[in-house]
């Protein structure tokens, strides 16, 4: 039974086939409105999510199919102490396809080893969340058409953030990537992804704790709001929140063709008058990800058809 765990379960090939199918979607809606008739994509969020669960759910439906789940751990049995390999047998027996976000690493992986259906990782704590990096692929081959040969700034949290580490997991595979890490001491790229990661890849890096440093650079800019919820300590995060924030005076001396992303949701890290820019892609990569998400449950569903 084939499931998405961790982005590099997919070949660079099968990403690529992905990418394909998605665009075809974009370009052909009404062929895919039936293709899932009959089946139904279960929703197991334990943690709070707007974006990837309604996007999941309107990838489902646009293909003909239906939803069922819950949206907090509080409405699920795991509220009466059900555990979560008991969650994915049982909803195994109602659904053919399961989506879940959980906040503990290796949660997704727990789920895919007990499920008898897919298991669609909607990001586990702050490991990885493979289906935003679809999301940022699709972006980046449609705002760029191409992988290789890309400086890549990312920006903020990049300690706990998951989607941050899933896409230069993705990236690393392309020729000609460079990486630009803007952080806070405390907020730096676990050294474990420098080194496992990006050092084995070969793939150039360099850490700043500057943005507007940085900016002039790049190709892509991926901006993280700070995260209240993988603090344990206020006083840091307070301190820490508004340590980046991007308005369109720093923008001036950015490339005319930089894309500018965030996986949402902001906070106070892009200002709204960067929304007016033609180089800002966010709301774009939200629509880019239901897609993304619509070829990736064709993808599982038909493997597991044969």
């Amino acid at each position: 039974m084939r499931s998405l765990i961790d982005i590099l379960d997919f070949t660079v090939e099968e990403l690529d086939a992905l990418i394909r199918t998605a665009c075809d979607i974009i370009d052909n809606p009404t062929a895919y409105a039936e293709r899932c008739r009959g089946k139904k994509l279960a929703t197991l969020f334990f943690e709070p999510s707007t974006r990837t669960r309604l996007s999941f759910e309107a990838a489902m439906l646009e293909l003909g199919g239906n939803v069922i789940g819950f949206s907090e751990a509080s409405s699920s049995s795991a509220a009466k102490g059900e555990s979560l390999a008991d969650t994915a047998r049982v909803i195994s027996c109602y659904a053919d396809i399961i989506a879940m976000r959980h906040p503990k690493e290796g949660a997704a992986l727990v789920a895919a080893n007990n499920a008898t259906v897919p298991v669609i990782n909607a990001g586990d704590g702050g490991h990885c969340h493979p289906t935003q990096t679809l999301a940022d692929l699709l972006t980046i081959y449609r705002e760029k058409g191409r992988f290789d040969n890309l400086t890549v700034g990312f920006c903020g949290d990049l300690k706990f953030g998951r989607t941050v580490h899933s896409l230069i997991n993705a990236l690393s595979r392309y020729a000609g990537i460079r990486v630009v890490l803007i952080s806070p001491e405390e907020l730096k790229l676990p050294s474990y992804i420098k080194k496992d990661v990006l050092a084995k890849a070969g793939i150039p890096y360099t850490q700043l704790t500057d943005l507007e440093e940085a900016i002039p650079q790049l190709d892509i800019l991926y901006m993280t709001r700070v995260q209240r919820e993988r603090f344990f300590n206020e006083e840091d995060y307070l301190r820490l929140k508004d340590r980046y924030i991007l308005d369109a005076k720093k923008l001036e001396t950015a490339k005319p063709d930089l894309c500018v992303m965030h996986p949402l949701p902001r906070v106070n890290e892009i200002s709204v008058d960067v929304d007016k820019d033609a180089r800002a892609c966010y709301f774009k990569q939200v629509l880019y990800g239901k897609y993304m998400r619509m070829a990736l449950i064709l993808k599982l569903l038909e493997e597991a058809a044969q």
